[in-house]
């Protein structure tokens, strides 16, 4: 008789590897979500992306593909060689290449609509950041950490001992995130509205916003870190045009789109959601699905396997709102165009709390579907 443990596996006798149903179910419903937040968003704008500081059901997408980026990654590694290959190194680099490029054909202004027969992009107005290409980013780091870095024998360690050095490489982006974030002088700063870094139709020439800010560690959306260093390594050309920061009230944006000139300032700037500080956090919540993704391929007892879930939910959920309770209010962000940019250490404990229990409960799903299934055969 079938062992029910097998059920949660599709196999595929073309493939080498079998498929993990909870892992399909889990992606399947992350994909469903993305498009029902993408077009009821502007039906229901209580769904769609938070402009500034909040938590909508849009901002849950992100994180729950960055976790199971960082879930599959551990299982197709799970059975590495204890030294990396020029092989296993390879392919991942040539495979996070690869999604980076298609990010920039996709969002950096290449393709004109759907509705649009035209293409083609100015290489001075191009994006270089975006969905994709912060995938990329957060799987490179994820899959070099799994394949490169030394791990425990985990028959006598705890998870957490065994991967050690993948909590620690975790720990070290944050306090880079959270120092750049926190420490950096923001100065004032100007842009030319009637360029192409506005989203307005063109206006006179010289129309030049300055930006008063002169402070550090600031967290709105016109004087902080994330934004300076775009601005400083990427160039304001090459942000993103339209950030969702237009939305508040502060901004009095009209119904179609355009910004009022009493606005303030920042209002007419540009801003990447998807910027390089942000970046950092996201390769984090990578990191995190990937030690989920190795309960998930090392223990076969169910009942451990959820005990080891519900430790590090807890745990995390714990940590992040500690970090609300002493001021640093984990619901707030650095706008969203597709999701929180840049992601705080408080913002990313508590989303990658709930997307481990939307794991587990996909994993619950599957699993006592395919035991009902088992005992239902039994009695048969």
């Amino acid at each position: 008789m079938a062992d029910p443990r097998a059920l949660l596996l599709l196999l595929n006798s073309e493939t080498q590897f079998p498929r993990v149903a909870s892992v399909d179910v889990f992606r399947g419903l992350s994909v469903f979500l993305m498009i029902f937040v993408d077009y009821g968003g502007s039906i229901f704008p209580i769904i769609s992306h938070a402009p500034w500081n909040g938590l909508h059901l849009a901002d849950f997408v992100m994180p729950f593909f960055l976790f199971l980026v960082g879930i599959s990654l551990a299982l197709v590694y799970k059975n590495k060689r204890s030294r990396p290959t020029q092989s296993s190194t390879w392919k991942p680099l040539l495979r996070s290449f690869q999604l980076f490029i298609l990010g920039i054909l996709l969002q950096g202004g290449y393709f004109h609509g759907i509705h649009s027969f035209t293409y083609g992009v100015d290489v001075q107005t191009i994006r270089f950041f975006g969905v994709l290409q912060r995938i990329s980013i957060g799987y490179i780091v994820a899959a070099l950490c799994q394949i490169c870095l030394p791990t425990l024998p985990s028959k006598h360690t705890s998870f957490f001992k065994t991967y050690y050095s993948h909590w620690f490489v975790a720990a070290i982006l944050l306090a880079i995130h959270s120092g750049l974030l926190y420490g950096l002088h923001v100065p004032d700063w100007q842009f030319d509205a009637s360029l192409s870094t506005s989203s307005l139709p063109p206006i006179q020439a010289g129309n030049v916003y300055t930006v008063n800010c002169s402070v550090r560690g600031d967290l709105g959306p016109a004087c902080n870190s994330a934004g300076m260093i775009d601005r400083y390594i990427l160039g304001l050309d090459h942000l993103y045009k339209k950030p969702v920061f237009r939305n508040l009230k502060e901004c009095n944006m009209s119904s179609t789109g355009q910004v009022s000139d009493s606005s303030p300032s920042w209002c007419h700037a540009p801003f990447d959601p998807e910027g390089i500080l942000s970046s950092i956090t996201a390769a984090v919540s990578c990191i995190i699905g990937l030690q989920y993704g190795h309960i998930l391929a090392n223990l076969e007892d169910h009942k451990g396997r959820l005990n080891q879930w519900l430790g590090f939910s807890v745990s995390f959920l714990a940590l992040g709102w500690f970090l609300a309770l002493i001021g640093l209010c984990f619901s707030c962000k650095m706008s969203t165009g597709v999701f929180i940019s840049p992601w705080r250490t408080y913002y990313t404990l508590p989303t990658d709390n709930d997307s481990s229990i939307f794991s587990s409960l996909s994993w619950l799903l599957v699993f006592s579907k395919s035991t009902s299934f088992y005992i239902m055969q039994r009695k048969n």
